[in-house]
């Protein structure tokens, strides 16, 4: 006969077992939430129109450097001076779609989210980049995938890395000597 106290041991130890999460069970990423997601598609948007703006010729450019912050992003040092390299590079190589044509007039970049997720102190945001460059009469249109990371310390929250995702993928707006 079975004592009642350790059969009572044994119940818990069993219900313990029972309601503890298996190691073999795969626990989702934790999803960014959207208002962050929102925040860290426009630091990433801004990162790379500032290069689609670099293939138009403009005598008049406003030459400031890339801000170091947007909308509460801050864009890691190693980052920002691959970036004025890229700009750099961008604004003296050939500005038209084949060599000898017309010169790109007009670029705009938009950026649309597919995911951000969250695993410890980094935030990665996969998105699609919708980049569009005009010449003469006519229009150069790419689609292509990337994906950005971020570090969080705290509330701060800081762009470290980019990439493109589409391995054949050769963006319009990116250098032809990349640094990443």
């Amino acid at each position: 006969m079975v004592r009642p106290w350790p059969r009572a041991g044994l119940a818990v130890v069993l219900a313990a077992c029972l309601l503890a999460p298996s190691s073999t069970v795969r626990r989702e990423d934790p999803v960014v939430e959207d208002y962050v997601t929102e925040q860290l598609t426009v630091a990433a948007r801004t990162f790379l129109a500032r290069r689609s703006q670099a293939l138009v010729p403009k005598h008049d450019r406003d030459r400031r450097a890339m801000p170091a912050e947007v909308l509460g992003v801050r864009i890691s040092p190693t980052l920002l001076r691959s970036q004025e390299r890229a700009v750099r590079e961008l604004e003296t190589r050939n500005r038209a779609p084949v060599a000898g044509g017309p010169a790109y007039t007009g670029a705009r970049t938009r950026l649309d989210p597919s995911r951000a997720v969250r695993e410890g102190d980094r935030i990665t945001l996969e998105a699609v980049e919708h980049t569009e460059v005009r010449y003469g009469g006519g229009k150069v249109t790419q689609s292509i995938r990337r994906r950005f990371v971020f570090r969080t310390r705290g509330e701060q929250i800081t762009l470290i890395a980019e990439r493109v995702l589409d391995p054949d993928a050769h963006p319009v707006n990116d250098p032809v000597t990349p640094d990443r």
